[in-house]
C-alpha cells in the first residue's frame, strides 16, 4: 500500500504554489465585471427615478384607489377598503362589454392600421422627392403633428358640423344627405369615422418621418438588383423594404397602439363624446365619467387600471415579437 502511494506521488505533477499576482488579477477582473454591470444602471438611475416619480407612483396610487370606495370631503377625502368590489362591478357592467370595450378596441385597431399605412405611403413619397422638396414637405406635414389635439378636434368638429359644416354642405350638394336633418355625431359609426380621421391626421407625421429615416438607410443597390430581376414596385416593397424596416414598423406600431388605445381628447370634445351619448364611449371617457361626473372614484380608477393592463399586455406581445425578430436576424 505504501509503495502504491509512493508511485502515485511520483507520477502526479507537483502543485504550483499560489501566486499573489493571480489573486490580484482575479480581483481586478471581478471589479471590472461589477463596474460593467452597474455602470449602465448608475447612468440610468436619474431617469429611472424621475419616471418612478411621474409614472410608477401615480400608477400605484390609482391601483390603491381602485380598491377603495373613495368619498371626497372638505379638506381631503376618505377611502374605505372594499377589495375587488369595484372590479367585480366593472366587469359585470353590460355597458362595458356591449359598448365601451368594442369601441376602444376596434377604434384603436382601425387608427393604428390606417395611421401606419398612410404614414408609410407618405414616407415612400417623401423618399422619392429631391432634397429641397423633401424638406419643404416634411416641414409642412410636421405642422399637423405640432397642432394640439384640442385644436385639431375642434377643426374636425367644424368640418362636420350639422347644417353649416363644410363636409355637410358638400355631401348635401351631392345629394348624399340632408344637411338640415343629418347629424354626423349621433351615429356611432359616423362619430368614430370622424374621430379616426382626426387621430390619423394627428399621428401620421410621426410614422412618416420615422419610416423615412429608415428608408434612407436601405442600400439603393438592393432596389436596383430587384429592378434588374424584373421585380415590380409592389414586389420590391414587400421583399426589400418591409424586411429591412420590420423593426421600425414594430416600434411605430407599438407606440401608435399605446396612443390610440388611450385616446381621450379627440372623443371627449366631440358632440356627445363627453358622456351624453353612451353609444360612443370608449374606456378613457368611461373612466373619466365614472370618477368625476358620478363621483365614483374607485370605479373610475378600476377602469383606468383595466386600460393600463390591456396596454401592458399588448405592448408585451409587440416587444416579444420585436426581440424574437432581432434574434432571428442574428
Amino acid at each position: 500500500m505504501k509503495e502504491s502511494l509512493t508511485a502515485e506521488a511520483a507520477i502526479a505533477p507537483p502543485k504550483e504554489p499560489s501566486r499573489p499576482g493571480r489573486t490580484s488579477a482575479d480581483a481586478a477582473r471581478r471589479r471590472k465585471r461589477l463596474v460593467t454591470l452597474t455602470r449602465p444602471w448608475l447612468l440610468l438611475a436619474p431617469a429611472l427615478a424621475v419616471l418612478a416619480g411621474l409614472l410608477l407612483w401615480p400608477l400605484i396610487e390609482v391601483g390603491k384607489l381602485s380598491l377603495q370606495e373613495y368619498e371626497v370631503k372638505f379638506g381631503g377625502g376618505v377611502g374605505t377598503w372594499v377589495g375587488f368590489d369595484n372590479y367585480a362591478n366593472l366587469l359585470s357592467n353590460e355597458l362595458l362589454w356591449r359598448t365601451v370595450l368594442p369601441n376602444t378596441v376596434f377604434f384603436a385597431f382601425a387608427c393604428v392600421v390606417l395611421t401606419v399605412a398612410f404614414g408609410t405611403a407618405v414616407a415612400l413619397l417623401l423618399n422619392r422627392l429631391g432634397t429641397t422638396w423633401r424638406v419643404i414637405c416634411s416641414t409642412a406635414i410636421m405642422a399637423a403633428w405640432a397642432m394640439p389635439a384640442v385644436t385639431g378636434t375642434y377643426v374636425w368638429v367644424w368640418l362636420f358640423a350639422p347644417e353649416d359644416g363644410l363636409m355637410s354642405r358638400i355631401a348635401g350638394g351631392l345629394g348624399l344627405i340632408d344637411p338640415e336633418t343629418t347629424n354626423w355625431f349621433t351615429d356611432r359609426l359616423a362619430f368614430y369615422a370622424i374621430a379616426t380621421l382626426n387621430v390619423i391626421h394627428h399621428g401620421f407625421p410621426f410614422v412618416a418621418i420615422t419610416v423615412l429615416a429608415g428608408l434612407m438607410t436601405v442600400p439603393k443597390e438592393l432596389y436596383e438588383a430587384g429592378m434588374i430581376d424584373g421585380a415590380s414596385a409592389w414586389q420590391r416593397f414587400w421583399r426589400i423594404t418591409v424586411p429591412a424596416l420590420r423593426p421600425i414598423f414594430l416600434v411605430v406600431t407599438i407606440l401608435s397602439t399605446i396612443w390610440d388605445f388611450k385616446v381621450f381628447t379627440q372623443i371627449f370634445l366631440m358632440p356627445g363624446g363627453s358622456g351624453s351619448n353612451e353609444d360612443v364611449m370608449n374606456l378613457g371617457v368611461y373612466s373619466y365619467i365614472e370618477a368625476f361626473a358620478k363621483d365614483d372614484y374607485g370605479s373610475g380608477a378600476a377602469a383606468a387600471v383595466l386600460l393600463t393592463l390591456l396596454l401592458i399586455a399588448i405592448t408585451l406581445v409587440y416587444i416579444r415579437t420585436l426581440f424574437r425578430q432581432g434574434e432571428e436576424d442574428l
